[in-house]
């Protein structure tokens, strides 16, 4: 067992409306991977993980899990490599990190059922 990171004990869950949508925006977008899915029929909602660097969030089109307008806070080891990779994959635009006051680098995106992302780093120690 890997030490060096502790395992994930809480995990954000969002409302999505539409699941391929939102596979393209975390998968295709954001380079997260599909960890697992389930649907207790063909047609029915879906419910997945999908994680990135070991952090891990589900996603939910069932309207009694939780509501639209969530939001997540995802600390990631390389903010910049990040920011450079969803650029090159072209699906979003976001804004680039920004310094915060209290010591990180911060970027915020929006997913399409107006879930918001927001993505972190340490500040380098100079």
């Amino acid at each position: 067992m890997n030490t060096s990171q502790p395992i994930q004990q809480v995990f954000p869950q969002l409302r999505v409306s539409v699941w391929e949508q939102a596979r393209r925006f975390y998968v295709d977008g954001l380079g997260f991977q599909v960890d697992w899915t389930h649907q207790f029929a063909p047609g029915m909602p879906v419910f997945a993980q999908v994680s990135r660097e070991g952090r891990a969030l589900f996603l939910t089109e069932h309207a009694g899990d939780c509501q639209f307008g969530g939001a997540a806070y995802l600390v990631l080891d390389n903010l910049d490599a990040f920011y450079q990779e969803v650029v090159q994959r072209g699906l979003i635009q976001p804004d680039p990190p920004e310094e915060t006051p209290w010591g990180r680098r911060e970027m915020t995106l929006k997913d399409p059922d107006g879930n918001t992302l927001r993505f972190a780093s340490p500040l380098e120690t100079r």
